[in-house]
């Protein structure tokens, strides 16, 4: 795990960034001057990990919540993230995130938008 802490403009940045063993591996060697191309083929050939931290096992739930249901009310999903998350917060930020995934169309009309799944 990674911290990065400061400021973008005067804007206070806290960052946390997870790494697995290949990002550090080719993190070392890009600092290193070497190509990251340049690691071991076992690293390289690694397929992606499914989701190990809590944020993504929620993005999985939450998307599968939408496919299933096919469309929902903004409302309702809204109600159903934030039970699934335990706080309006992280639902919100779910309800967000779905809004700008390729996988979900918006349609905002009427006194609600509608969340269908495209993907």
């Amino acid at each position: 795990m990674l911290r990065i802490r400061g400021t973008v403009g005067e804007v206070p940045v806290d960052l946390t960034v997870e790494l697995d063993d290949s990002d550090w591996a080719k993190l070392g060697s890009a600092l290193n001057g070497q190509s990251p191309m340049a690691q071991p083929e076992a690293v390289a050939g690694t397929p992606a990990a499914k989701p190990v931290n809590q944020d993504d096992a929620l993005w999985q739930v939450a998307r599968d919540l939408l496919r299933k249901a096919g469309q929902l009310s903004g409302p309702d999903l809204l109600e159903q993230l934030e039970s699934l998350t335990g706080n309006a917060v992280s639902g919100k930020r779910l309800l967000v995130r779905l809004r700008h995934s390729s996988d979900v169309k918006v349609i905002s009309g009427g006194d609600t938008p509608l969340y269908s799944w495209i993907g």
